[in-house]
């Protein structure tokens, strides 16, 4: 970290120095973490209010003045982010939605900077284009993760949570990628064209070839550590190494990172072991919850020294500007949906018999939700935070990214629960069914494995426990209690569970949401097992 343009050491400016600002920090992350709870009793989206703290924190005299390195930002709060996001996401369901989410991923977020640059040369007609356009890069990819946290409580239609959350994937990347362009040109002052296309294609490819190779190698490195603080060590530096050696590399790192997380996880299932994916999910969850409570709080810091320069009518021209682009992002994703969504029942409905739908495919209430969740987040502010201390309006920029995120996480965060309880969207039971259907074919396989084994002592107790748990999941019913097993034989039918199971996602008969709810269920009948047989039996551990 480092001071603003008109600081030249190293130190944080502000009573008590870099020691205030830890204790900001430290007490910051509290009240994120309190806010969180207070938003999952409301059923809001915790990042709406960690905005409004983020936004109070720019108002408290006495707040020290604190930048982060431009060339930090995008790795630090970024790189984990969409790891976290790519490494969950369900290639079956991405292939079969990929037309609404290629249109919002690409026509969606096209529109909303052109509609955004437009909007502030209309404003502040002495900026450059290239500046403009950086601009309505910044704002233009939605956070998915806003919606989905309203969304998943509500249960809504499983495809509905698919197309937004790729979106959010891969609007990053192509908003990004225009981001990236346009930064090029503002701080060079010129563009070819006859340059851009050729760059692109080596890009795009040699990041994708990265990608590959280096999830080859972190996988065969994880596959030999048995250490779990180790391997989520190698977890995390691996995914800012992936990160920076694009970077150096002159790749891109959105795309890397998408498509490394992507191939790993198809591969992990099978080379993780259980003990070591526990863990190391927490681990990623709190660690992306305290990068988006991070990522507001050095924006309010920010924003309190731009507050102390933008005084009288400059202050509200960067009022003025941020308002608006927040309405024209508001507006230009709502018209983009309406209009592909009803040029695609269009279509439909002209299609001749057994043709395959086209365009968006998504129903008049559909459309209105996936129109709604436009919530900017972490990636608008870390593009913000990353633009080059030199760069044009920099100031202008960053107040307006802020406020588009703070905007929209409030007006349409905290209205998105009220409008699909009015819509009444409701989940059509896909992943269930799916998930009834692996719990059955991975019982299968492990009671068929536990008959093959040798007869030892508890190898009737192991047939009896998975015959029993089949017929009550045959029957739809749960089974919660575990028994003592020899170590062998469970080791034996708990891996020929997971072989089915990811025989089951790989033929595409289940999608990754089945696929990570039995996961997740295998995992921690693995570790009871295993802490079970060492304890010794019923009289001194957990049964």
């Amino acid at each position: 970290m480092n001071l603003p343009a008109a600081a030249t050491s190293g130190t944080v400016t502000g009573p008590g120095g870099t020691m205030l600002v830890f204790e900001v920090v430290i007490a910051l992350l509290l009240g994120g973490a309190a806010l969180a709870a207070v938003a999952r009793r409301v059923g809001a989206p915790y990042p709406a209010l960690v905005a409004l703290a983020g936004a109070a924190l720019a108002m408290v005299p006495g707040v020290p003045t604190l930048v982060l390195d431009p060339e930090l930002a995008l790795a630090l709060f970024v790189a984990p982010v969409l790891v976290d996001a790519a490494f969950d996401s369900s290639q079956r369901d991405l292939r079969a939605n990929w037309r609404p989410i290629a249109s919002l991923a690409l026509g969606a977020v096209a529109l909303t900077v052109v509609v955004v640059a437009a909007v502030a040369r209309l404003l502040v007609p002495d900026m450059p284009w290239a500046v403009a356009i950086a601009l309505g890069a910044i704002v233009a990819p939605p956070d998915a993760a806003a919606a989905t946290t309203v969304l998943k409580a509500l249960r809504p239609p499983h495809r509905l949570l698919t197309i937004l959350e790729g979106e959010s994937l891969f609007n990053d990347a192509s908003a990004l990628l225009i981001y990236r362009l346009a930064v090029g040109a503002a701080m060079a002052g010129a563009l070819s064209a006859a340059s851009v296309v050729p760059t692109l294609l080596v890009v795009t490819v040699g990041s994708v070839v990265l990608a590959l190779a280096l999830s080859r190698v972190t996988l065969w490195l994880t596959a030999r550590i048995d250490d779990v603080s180790t391997a989520v060590v190698l977890q995390f530096c691996s995914t800012f190494l992936v990160w920076i050696l694009a970077e150096r590399l002159h790749l891109s790192g959105i795309i890397t990172m998408v498509v490394y997380a992507m191939a790993a996880s198809r591969r992990a299932a099978e080379l993780v072991p259980a003990r070591i994916r526990v863990p190391a999910w927490a681990v990623w969850e709190v660690a992306v919850f305290v990068l988006n409570v991070l990522a507001f709080v050095l924006v309010g810091f920010q924003l309190r020294s731009i507050a102390a320069r933008a005084t009288g009518a400059t202050g509200a021209e960067y009022a003025l500007v941020a308002v608006a682009a927040t309405a024209a992002a508001i507006a230009a994703r709502i018209a983009w949906v309406t209009l592909a969504a009803g040029v695609g029942r269009f279509r439909r409905r002209h299609d001749a018999p057994g043709g395959r739908p086209a365009g968006v495919g998504l129903g008049t209430r559909e459309a209105a939700v996936v129109g709604w969740c436009g919530m900017r987040g972490t990636v608008t502010l870390a593009a913000a935070l990353a633009l080059p201390t030199a760069f044009p309006y920099r100031d202008l920029i960053l107040t307006t990214a802020f406020g588009v995120t703070l905007g929209t996480l409030v007006a349409q965060g905290l209205t998105l629960r009220p409008l699909m309880l009015r819509l009444r969207l409701e989940d059509d039971g896909a992943v269930e069914r799916e998930v009834r259907l692996a719990r059955v074919e991975t019982l299968r396989a492990g009671l068929a494995a536990a008959h093959a084994a040798p007869d030892a002592e508890s190898a009737s107790l192991v047939r009896h426990r998975y015959a029993l748990q089949l017929r009550r999941v045959e029957r739809e019913t749960t089974d919660g209690d575990g028994a003592a097993l020899d170590d062998a034989v469970v080791r034996s039918a708990t891996g020929a569970q997971r072989e089915r199971l990811v025989a089951l996602r790989a033929d595409g008969t289940i999608g990754d949401a089945a696929f990570q709810r039995v996961e997740e269920e295998l995992d921690w009948a693995e570790m009871d097992w295993a802490r079970y047989l060492r304890a010794g039996g019923p009289e001194d551990g957990r049964a």
